[in-house]
């Protein structure tokens, strides 16, 4: 199931983040995009406020970031995405600890999880991803592997 992101909402849920940063946005950015990676899932963050001659979205594989200009809130941008998904909107999750954000989300029969859970289902993944099996980075073969290959290619030891 997809998921529709509150950026600045989720953003300072997330340990080692904080809306003061000047790269913020990036950071989670690079999160969601590993998140979307490892988890198989696409996503849409949006944030507000975005500088002038910014494009207002970025494609980023299977996340897209929506940069939401002056005038316009990511709350807005999320509610008209909601009402373009049409019934489609039961298929996504929308993230957001915002009241209004999340009861427009009902409305539209999407799933809602809070920020604050997203934010530690995002780290799990992450965390995880990293302790996953290794494989070693010499790519050296035991002397036992060396003569099963050999024996498979027919090769005798001299």
């Amino acid at each position: 199931m997809p998921y529709l992101i509150d950026g600045h909402n989720l953003i300072p849920k997330i340990p080692g983040l904080s809306l003061q940063e000047i790269d913020d946005e990036s950071q989670l950015i690079e999160m969601l995009q590993e998140f979307c990676r490892k988890s198989r899932k696409r996503a849409e963050v949006y944030f507000d406020n975005a500088p002038p001659g910014q494009p207002r979205a970025r494609n980023y594989g299977n996340l897209i970031a929506h940069f939401v200009r002056q005038g316009r809130t990511a709350d807005q941008a999320i509610h008209a995405r909601l009402a373009r998904l049409g019934r489609g909107a039961r298929n996504w999750t929308v993230v957001s600890s915002d009241h209004a954000v999340q009861a427009a989300a009902r409305a539209a029969r999407a799933h809602v999880a809070p920020a604050e859970e997203f934010a530690r289902h995002l780290v799990q993944t992450l965390a995880q991803a990293e302790t996953g099996p290794r494989v070693e980075e010499d790519g050296e073969l035991s002397p036992e592997e060396v003569e099963e290959w050999m024996k498979l290619f027919g090769e005798e030891k001299e």
